[in-house]
């Protein structure tokens, strides 16, 4: 099954470089630069896992995070967090707002393959039938 990821990233080569590596692991791949566009690309069918950017420009990408946890159809998304912060307290912050993990930049696609596999394996179960 092919696997619809949004990628939500407001620096060009970043998303480029996410959506070149998920392209190549057989992923669809949305994308949206800010908050707005985030919000918008679950207008249709959700995704089935979501790349954030913690810094959007001047915006708080953990808002798209709470914003997902508080949807009962969403409840079970994969939320991984994509950062430069990486301090413990950053960690505990995109946590508590719903992230699922933090990847931090400049990524490790071997960690961000792990990572994402673990959470579509722990959500699998809670996930209905398309």
């Amino acid at each position: 099954m092919r696997r619809r990821i949004l990628v939500v990233e407001d620096n060009l080569a970043n998303r480029e470089l996410l959506g070149d590596w998920l392209e190549a692991n057989d992923c669809e791949v949305l994308f949206a630069e800010n908050l707005k566009q985030g919000f918008a690309a679950f207008e249709g069918q959700p995704p089935d896992a979501v790349l954030l950017d913690v810094q959007l420009g001047s915006e708080d990408g953990l808002v798209l995070a709470r914003w997902i946890r508080e949807q009962p159809a969403l409840r079970y998304l994969p939320v991984l967090a994509v950062t430069a912060h990486a301090m413990i307290t950053d960690r505990e912050r995109m946590i508590q707002a719903g992230s699922n993990a933090c990847i931090s930049k400049p990524i490790d696609f071997k960690l961000l393959r792990e990572q994402m596999q673990q959470w579509f394996d722990a959500t699998a179960s809670h996930q209905p039938a398309r």
